[in-house]
């Protein structure tokens, strides 16, 4: 394990992206917390921590440029309250691949007021009953959930639910067993799954940017779902390291009024 010092940071790789958005890349190191992040000095709007050996997202200094963070492949299984006096603005929180485990575990996020992507794939909470509905009633400004629109209908059906008496009954459970749960307790060791290369991560980008019709997006979002990469015949890598550079926009009201920019 590497402790995440301003040494670190300051030798670590920074550039411009290609959403045009400046990044820190601290991925790899097995850092186990997250500290000192002072010393980026607010520079970078997106944070690569993707593949270490996080198990709590907290320790942040106030970050007022922080959009973007890349958790894929850690070992979260805590969210800290209060996060929003930090990172208010964050819009992007890619957590795929991390060990959440109850559905109320992730109600810390739902202050962050900007937040409008969120990945929780191959995470034990992915797998609850009522998963999606819950985070789309719990997060109304929410856009993508895994890389997947919430829909205006689901969002309502959602809603309609846990307003009833069996959906009020419900998040008493979800409440009830994310207070009882012991953070890390009986879970396996995660396995490191082997997310695209840099090169494929690149295709990803490229061909969602280049995308011309909502049936193409659509086709390579399968894809993407399926685990094969575009452009790269017989890939089969399962994209559990993609990047905000896979995000699509749409229109809430009109799937038709699609902008794909890359982020």
């Amino acid at each position: 394990m590497v402790k995440l010092t301003p040494e670190l940071i300051a030798q670590s790789h920074q550039y411009i992206n290609p959403v045009r958005d400046r990044e820190l890349d601290l991925r790899g190191y097995k850092i186990p917390v997250i500290e000192n992040l002072g010393a980026t000095l607010d520079q970078f709007d997106t944070l690569d921590l993707s593949d270490n050996d996080i198990r709590k997202l907290d320790g942040f200094p106030l970050l007022k440029r922080l959009k973007c963070i890349l958790l894929n492949n850690n070992r979260v299984v805590r969210i800290a309250e209060g996060l929003e006096n930090y990172i208010p603005n964050l819009e992007t929180l890619i957590l795929t691949g991390n060990l959440i485990q109850e559905l109320a575990d992730v109600d810390p996020l739902m202050s962050l007021q900007n937040l409008t992507n969120l990945s929780l794939m191959h995470c034990p909470i992915a797998g609850k009953q009522h998963y999606r509905q819950y985070i789309a009633f719990k997060f109304p400004k929410l856009r993508l959930l895994d890389f997947r629109k919430i829909k205006m209908k689901e969002r309502e059906e959602a809603v309609a639910l846990f307003k009833s008496k069996r959906g009020r009954e419900i998040q008493r459970e979800i409440a009830k067993k994310a207070k009882t749960f012991v953070p890390g307790a009986g879970l396996p060791e995660p396995k490191k799954p082997t997310g695209p290369s840099a090169e494929e991560l690149w295709k990803i980008r490229e061909a969602i940017s280049n995308a011309s019709s909502l049936e193409e997006v659509e086709r390579l979002n399968r894809l993407l779902q399926a685990g094969q990469i575009p452009g790269k015949a017989g890939t089969s890598s399962k994209p559990n390291s993609m990047e905000v550079g896979e995000e699509e926009e749409y229109d809430e009201d009109d799937d038709n009024a699609m902008q794909v920019n890359g982020h």
